[in-house]
């Protein structure tokens, strides 16, 4: 596969100012968030998006919150800030759970979907999906375009995991379709992706492509 987009938890409980876990200036990107999203779907390119989709069990929610490894409740399964932004919704998604497909059955929902893939999540790092690893695999994209939130938690969990199954992959990070929650600590992690061989670029860049 040449390119695909990968959409890290446009979802409304970060992404809107009375969401659960609002990331600081997230609406902000709404707009270039859509544009992606649009690009996408108008050049036949997939999406591999993540969301949280927790339950009130989950070991990443805290009532007393360390906002490192633990975090308060949000996302919750069935609310509606659970759900993804009406700009970023994918089509014809296939949903895979945490619970790992066998690899056989994966690849057989690859040949046949035509759509966009949804991985959901119950910890911050979407390759805690036992299905992340082996669809990226599967995809075996030339070119990953990533954006999304937050830079310094979700986002730096999926670089991380990229490089890791994928590292072929040229990787590309939409600086203005990011936010993160700390920003000195995102401008320091932009800084050492780029020095990693990662290409920071724009929306009106991806797009021009």
């Amino acid at each position: 596969m040449g390119t695909i987009f990968w959409d890290v938890d446009t979802q409304i409980d970060f992404m809107r100012p009375d969401g659960k876990l609002y990331v600081p200036e997230a609406e902000s990107i709404i707009p270039n968030l859509q544009r992606l999203t649009q690009h996408a779907h108008r050049t036949g390119i997939t999406i591999v998006a993540s969301a949280d989709d927790h339950e009130p069990d989950d070991a990443e929610l805290s009532a007393t919150p360390d906002f490192v490894q633990t975090y308060p409740p949000h996302c919750m399964r069935g609310t509606p800030g659970q759900q993804k932004l009406r700009e970023t919704v994918l089509t014809d998604p296939v949903i895979l759970g945490s619970r790992a497909l066998a690899v056989q059955q994966l690849a057989s929902l690859v040949r046949a979907n035509r759509g966009d893939w949804l991985l959901n999540k119950q910890q911050f790092d979407v390759f805690t999906n036992d299905n992340a690893r082996p669809l990226l695999q599967l995809l075996a994209p030339a070119r990953i375009v990533l954006y999304g939130v937050a830079t310094d938690v979700c986002n730096r969990a999926a670089v991380a995991g990229i490089r890791r199954w994928w590292r072929q992959a040229d990787l590309w990070l939409v600086t203005d379709a990011m936010r993160g929650i700390r920003p000195a600590e995102t401008e320091a992690l932009l800084a050492e992706w780029a020095a990693d061989g990662a290409r920071l670029v724009t929306t009106d860049e991806v797009c021009a492509v």
